[in-house]
């Protein structure tokens, strides 16, 4: 990985080529890379160790699982075309919070800095559940210090992120996806295996609780309303996140999404289902594990020779590197591109503002192991919180702003900042209904601000002009 980091050096003498790789990604890198950089190691230590918890857990597994599904068909159906088209159309934009300022003609920058402001935030958290991913990878199958693990990973990251770029990320993203796929493929399959079928694997799970593992989750003999609406909800995250977002734009032509939306779906199929059946396998196999997160490591340490074990625990090192490298990116474009060169008033092309990308990328980097630094970090909970904070303040400004021209400058800023802080608001809130995941409140509001205020201002001609010449194509 870092030696791709290195070769990829001499190709970044521009911004462009260092945040979006000159837009000449083909349909396989566009389709794994985003997958591989969405799902991080939230897919071998998160999901596993949710659906771990026999019943509650595991129907909450499966119920995100599906609201994960939803939303990757729709933003690659939807978003993808669309969002590569507009953002070249619109003066070349290489970043979100550089789409939105051109899209909107906003001369103040006001959305530029707003935008960058939150991307830095929220990616701060889940780049921090990377490293902490990491740091429980490293403790668990080297038994050495917590942070110790989570320094290492961090600066093999940290290295060939800020050497290679777009570019590199994407390759490494590629070869990760590829990693990841197979381990899942494998390890749950050996389990069943080796504990003697699905018939024994039956009579362990049935001894573990009283309760029937229903699909659709009930309390209190109702059904969890509130449950499968914030798993569910997960699938409106996908419409706001950065790093995925990115892949979209960076394709070397529209005409490939569809290509890469097979192959992307098929990818995130299997690997979802794959890792809620080791969380339920490990259950079965090692039910008294102290921290349900570490299943999938522990099932291979304690079933496969160490070589064996050795490749197959490098998918989770690959989870890990593909996500916090692209988030790293996009933190890093956001400070130097939408922040630094906005307020300072620097130049966005010259080398300048590329080492300044490859700074900020050491200094976010040290900010995220700091987060991390608690070895009982939940990896799912700390991705929950980023995750549903993009959502929020995102997704329905990318939404509106590629598919209703009627939307205006105010409503996108307004949008914005009302979906982000009602997102943080309610995360810290608990009991009753602040107890539904925070992506949906959050993604609400910030609609309803969005749709409010455009009608209340007015929209120029030349938005309007732009906004037709983004022919609509049959998806």
């Amino acid at each position: 990985m870092v030696w791709i980091g290195v070769r990829n050096y001499s190709k970044t003498d521009s911004l462009s080529d260092y945040i979006l790789g000159g837009r000449k990604l083909n349909s396989w890198v566009t389709a794994m890379s985003a997958q591989a950089s969405d799902m991080s190691g939230w897919l071998l230590i998160g999901l596993p160790g949710t659906a771990y918890v026999i019943y509650s857990g595991t129907q909450e597994a499966i119920w995100t699982a599906i609201g994960l599904w939803l939303g990757t068909y729709l933003n690659w159906l939807f978003v993808a075309k669309r969002l590569r088209k507009y953002t070249y159309i619109s003066k070349n934009s290489i970043t979100l919070p550089d789409f939105f300022e051109n899209r909107f003609r906003d001369v103040r920058h006001i959305l530029r800095v707003v935008s960058g402001v939150f991307i830095v935030i929220f990616f701060l958290v889940y780049t921090a559940s990377q490293f902490a991913a990491g740091g429980k990878l490293f403790n668990t199958i080297f038994e050495i210090n917590y942070t110790t693990g989570l320094i290492i990973g961090a600066a093999i990251i940290l290295i060939y992120t800020a050497l290679g770029g777009f570019n590199a990320v994407c390759i490494t993203d590629t070869i990760m996806g590829i990693t990841m796929f197979i381990a899942l493929m494998v390890v749950p399959i050996v389990a069943v295996v080796r504990m003697g079928g699905t018939d024994e694997l039956s009579i362990r799970l049935a001894a573990l609780t009283p309760e029937e593992l229903g699909f659709i989750p009930k309390i209190n003999g109702h059904i969890n309303v509130m449950l499968l609406a914030s798993c569910l909800g997960w699938g409106l995250g996908y419409f706001g996140q950065p790093h995925i977002l990115a892949r979209f734009m960076g394709i070397e032509s529209p005409n490939e999404i569809k290509q890469s939306r097979r192959i992307a779906m098929v990818w995130v199929s299997i690997t979802l289902v794959a890792a809620i059946c080791v969380g339920v396998i490990g259950k079965a196999m090692l039910p008294n594990l102290a921290d349900g997160e570490t299943v999938y490591m522990s099932i291979i340490n304690g079933m496969f020779h160490p070589v064996i074990s050795g490749l197959l625990m490098t998918a989770i090192l690959a989870a890990i590197m593909s996500t916090a490298s692209s988030q790293l990116l996009v933190s890093a474009a956001s400070v130097s591109r939408d922040i630094y060169a906005t307020i300072f008033k620097k130049d966005i092309d010259g080398p300048q503002i590329v080492w300044a990308s490859r700074f900020t990328v050491a200094i976010i980097s040290v900010v995220a192991i700091l987060l991390a630094l608690n070895p009982n970090s939940s990896v799912f909970d700390l991705v929950s919180c980023a995750w549903g904070g993009f959502g929020a303040a995102f997704g329905p400004l990318i939404l509106f702003a590629l598919f209703w021209k009627r939307m205006t400058l105010p409503a996108a800023i307004a949008g914005m900042i009302a979906g982000g802080v009602t997102d943080l608001i309610w995360y810290n809130m608990s009991g009753g209904i602040f107890d539904i995941y925070e992506i949906i409140p959050g993604f609400v509001v910030s609609t309803v601000v969005i749709i409010v205020v455009s009608l209340c201002t007015k929209v120029s001609k030349e938005i309007v002009d732009e906004f037709d010449t983004v022919k609509e194509d049959e998806f």
